[in-house]
């Protein structure tokens, strides 16, 4: 699935202020709300919040990919966000995480989500897709660094 299908420039925030790891997924979670009302706000972050006591999502070099699953769902939505101070993540490597890209599945997707996963992860380690991520900054020119 092309990043394109999962999201939309309304689901991109460039340069979110002060953030800690749970407040990075409340605001995750807002926005997806704001863009899909009939997704309750809490719904989504305890999504969020439960895969991440299964363990971090920081996958390293300042990156994590957020993941729920929920029944409401019928295809998959994104939001990208970029923190404009790194935020302890627990990540594998130990690094503050800047770039925050969620996914949100149906839950009886297992094999798109997985598959999913592994599409945003091969883009992120794109370190050219990388460094113009961090360059960017307004919603805009997010959305088209990770879309290009």
């Amino acid at each position: 699935m092309e990043i394109t299908e999962l999201l939309s420039p309304e689901r991109t925030l460039c340069a979110a202020p002060g953030l800690s790891k749970k407040r990075a997924l409340e605001l995750i979670s807002e926005i997806a709300s704001q863009q899909c009302p009939d997704l309750p706000k809490h719904e989504l972050c305890e999504s969020l919040l439960a895969r991440e006591k299964m363990g971090s999502t920081g996958i390293g070099n300042g990156i994590a990919l957020p993941h729920g699953r929920l029944s409401k769902l019928t295809q998959p939505i994104a939001v990208l966000v970029k923190s404009d101070e790194p935020i302890p993540f627990d990540a594998i490597d130990g690094k503050p995480v800047d770039l925050l890209f969620a996914l949100f599945v149906p839950e009886s997707e297992h094999q798109l989500h997985l598959a999913t996963l592994a599409e945003v992860a091969r883009k992120l380690s794109q370190k050219e897709v990388c460094r113009a991520l961090r360059k960017a900054t307004d919603n805009h020119t997010l959305f088209e660094a990770i879309t290009q």
